[in-house]
């Protein structure tokens, strides 16, 4: 393992394992996923992968005790973070960094964002989320995707929910949320299961270039 400090942040790489099978896109699912990549060196900073990859488009698979027990896992968990800090996104799902596992990670720093003025949530993993909708009444929110670069479109979603997941360390948990953060829990938990935000748009007319949002949306609203 080794490390570099950049503008006062310290980035880790390290060697992990790789499946060999070339004719096999994801990794041998009856191993922890932080095992079943062989060699090849990864950055703290991961690549978000883009609309069109077929991870994006694959029921992503369950984790077990074998995977959140595993050496690498906190590091890989890290890495989520890094990746999300340096996309400037506000939740990122383990697909979009190519690994078709059942995890994802919000945090939220609050303040004016693209999204709107949005309350401080800070970082949590969420592993094998299940959602419930608790009211079947939906409104509508802008979203934007990283694996989507660029665009922005308009999305209805029931906005009271309960999610049950997993924490980092494998304990139950649970959390209710509401309005626009019930939104963000569907749009990437949407991730695991192979569902993109553009899938769900009722409205065509209602996806737009961020150039094209913020000058003739944003403003409106």
């Amino acid at each position: 393992m080794s490390s570099i400090t950049l503008s006062g942040r310290t980035l880790t790489s390290r060697t992990l394992t790789t499946n060999n099978n070339p004719d096999q896109h994801q990794p041998d699912e009856r191993k922890p996923v932080w095992t079943a990549i062989q060699d090849e060196t990864l950055m703290a900073v991961m690549e978000v992968i883009r609309m069109g990859h077929p991870t994006l488009r694959q029921v992503a698979r369950r984790l077990t005790p074998a995977d959140w027990t595993a050496p690498d896992f906190p590091d890989f968990v890290e890495d989520m973070r890094e990746t999300l800090h340096a996309a400037g996104g506000i939740g990122l799902a383990a697909p979009q960094v190519d690994r078709s596992i059942r995890l994802a990670v919000i945090e939220i720093d609050g303040g004016p964002t693209r999204y709107g003025e949005l309350a401080p949530i800070p970082f949590a993993v969420y592993i094998n989320p299940r959602v419930t909708i608790l009211d079947d009444s939906v409104a509508g929110h802008w979203e934007g995707c990283l694996s989507v670069p660029g665009m922005m479109g308009h999305v209805e979603r029931p906005q009271h929910i309960q999610v049950d997941y997993l924490t980092a360390e494998g304990e139950a948990a649970s959390i209710t949320a509401q309005g626009f953060l019930a939104t963000v829990f569907q749009h990437e938990f949407d991730h695991l299961d192979g569902t993109l935000y553009v899938d769900r748009l009722s409205d065509p007319t209602q996806f737009a270039f961020d150039e094209e949002y913020r000058r003739f949306v944003a403003d409106d609203e």
